[in-house]
């Protein structure tokens, strides 16, 4: 195959560089006759550390729908994905050489009638860790479990399951050799997953200044999933009539959402970006979440740097070193400083092959 360059300004530094690919691997020795492919600031691939390949409203999707989905995400300049719980098997696209990379979670675990239908194994307490190590041993090294959802018995957010059931299973997970997430948008789950090495939290809305020191102290991460959580007042108003209770909750974790989430990143959270695409969220909107992040207050630079050099750091994945795979996305201007060019990359390539707009 013969060499590609591509010339300028390569983040996280700025330095302007000639990158070359060669089958399919980036070097920065020079290659006399080099074709220059593209110009422009050059951004590691970016990472949807929350994202739902083979999932739409009612459930699993065909490969049909999931591939296109995979190819929205990747022409959105996706090119590592954390699956954050899917019904459907998307083993398959490991095999797929111009899909973008894929770490799984499995299926969601949730507790029995408490979760979104077609979604979840939903199981008895007795069961979650059993299932844990099930679906730790079929995932990428990730689980993922329902923290809480509505109780319709309380009328409002409650735990899934109780605190030594989730401990078990995270134990269990860990056990196989995976790492745990969870979806959590209130308070009383979270002081049992983290003190139990949960390694991430999903959205984390109920989180308070004790329980940020905490994750700081374990070292748990966190995935706020900012344009899930602007659905919050819809979900409010959804539930006002019969479970008004739940409607308060979800109107104050909103109204407190910015302060919340920019505590834990002042405390030192590491914080990574994922756009929550499937269901009701659309595919290849990872630029859409790096937006809101700013929105609430999270410096550009780093806001990109959860959605690109920073997760791939986090999920074990190089970055632009010598040698890695040839996995980056090309804009023709400075992403940092207007990140409006993240919706409309000049070029996105994966696994050496350059795709332009």
């Amino acid at each position: 195959m013969s060499a590609q360059r591509f010339r300028g300004p390569v983040l996280p530094d700025g330095e302007a560089r000639d990158l070359y690919v060669v089958d399919g691997r980036i070097t920065y020795e020079p290659q006399p006759g080099a074709d220059t492919a593209a110009e422009g600031w050059i951004v590691p691939g970016l990472v949807d550390a929350h994202c739902h390949l083979g999932l739409d409203d009612f459930g699993p999707t065909d490969a049909e729908a999931t591939e296109q989905q995979a190819i929205d995400d990747r022409d959105g300049g996706a090119l590592l994905i954390r699956d954050a719980g899917s019904a459907a098997d998307t083993r398959w696209i490991h095999d797929r050489d111009d899909l973008p990379r894929l770490i799984r979670c499995g299926r969601h675990i949730a507790a029995t009638k408490r979760y979104i239908r077609n979604y979840a194994h939903e199981v008895e307490p007795a069961e979650l860790a059993a299932y844990a190590a099930q679906e730790a041993r079929n995932g990428d090294g990730w689980i993922k479990l329902v923290g809480d959802w509505i109780s319709r018995d309380e009328g409002d957010l409650a735990p899934s399951f109780p605190a030594e059931a989730f401990r078990d299973a995270i134990d269990a997970a860990h056990a196989e050799g995976a790492k745990v997430t969870a979806h959590c948008f209130g308070h009383g789950v979270l002081p049992g997953l983290i003190e139990a090495g949960i390694d991430c939290i999903e959205h984390g809305t109920g989180l308070t200044e004790d329980l940020i020191d905490a994750m700081v102290a374990h070292g748990t991460r966190l995935v706020p999933t900012v344009m899930q959580l602007d659905k919050f007042p819809e979900h409010a108003a959804a539930g006002q009539e019969r479970f008004p209770a739940y409607a308060q909750t979800m109107t104050d974790l909103y109204a407190r959402m910015p302060a919340t989430i920019m505590a834990a990143y002042e405390a030192g959270v590491p914080i990574y970006a994922g756009s929550d695409g499937g269901g009701i969220s659309r595919h290849g909107n990872i630029a859409g979440e790096v937006e809101a992040l700013v929105r609430i207050g999270i410096p550009a630079h780093d806001a990109l740097g959860a959605a690109s050099w920073r997760a791939r750091e986090w999920l074990g994945v190089d970055g632009l070193t010598e040698g890695a795979s040839a996995d980056f996305v090309v804009y023709d201007r400075n992403p940092v400083e207007d990140l409006s060019v993240l919706r409309t990359p000049t070029t996105v390539v994966l696994r050496g092959v350059a795709r332009g707009r």
